[in-house]
């Protein structure tokens, strides 16, 4: 497939990293041009799997097939609806957490999520999905924490685009958990929340956990 990340900071690195190990196409842009350019050399010294990388103005997002919005919520909604009917018929992945400085808790307001309110920013043929929320960045560059393939929580309302990342997850080495539809993004968020507020108390783990589920075979 061909993947678009809007973004060249550690969320895209990761997200990267593990496209091009699925042989994907990715392509970086960013509101830094340099920024995208050097994620882009970085990736290609590192020689992540057999996928093909590089960087490009936002045009990108026009002839791509999942636009990953790798930027903060505030400015995912925004390029939502920048990015308008440009959109329609993509997949458009959504992996912001919306939380406080303090980690204490969400901005958005309860019965929302920030899924849920980029979707409401782009057009309704926009099929958003949320997913790699729950994953640190160091951690998707590994692929793995313990010897064990990270999951990949998944939330859309279109199942044909929640497959699509499924793919790109599985094609990449990890796990895919659907959860359903878009508004489970909310539980998601709040996961994520507890999981972040984990890492800057006393005996943290680094950002370098990740949230697993288990189940005897």
């Amino acid at each position: 497939m061909r993947i678009t990340i809007v973004g060249a900071g550690n969320m895209a690195r990761g997200i990267a990293t593990r496209a091009l190990e699925g042989g994907h196409a990715v392509t970086i842009t960013a509101k830094d041009p340099g920024k995208a350019v050097g994620l882009v050399d970085e990736l290609r010294m590192r020689d992540h799997g057999p996928g093909r990388v590089g960087a490009a103005d936002d045009s990108a997002v026009d002839t791509a097939d999942i636009v990953v919005l790798a930027v903060p919520f505030e400015a995912a909604k925004q390029l939502a609806a920048t990015y308008g009917a440009r959109l329609n018929g993509k997949v458009l992945v959504d992996i912001s957490n919306p939380v406080d400085a303090s980690l204490d808790g969400l901005v958005v307001t309860p019965g929302s999520s920030a899924a849920e309110q980029i979707a409401g920013a782009a057009t309704p043929q926009t099929r958003v999905v949320k997913a790699f929320n729950t994953t640190f960045a160091a951690t998707l560059v590994a692929g793995q924490v313990a010897d064990t393939p990270l999951d990949v929580f998944i939330a859309g309302d279109d199942e044909d685009a929640r497959k699509r990342v499924a793919d790109l997850v599985t094609s990449g080495g990890l796990n895919p958990v659907d959860v359903g539809a878009l508004k489970h993004a909310r539980e998601l968020e709040g996961l994520q929340l507890l999981h972040m507020a984990l890492q800057i108390r006393e005996g943290g783990h680094g950002w370098a956990s990740t949230i697993k589920i288990v189940a005897a075979p």
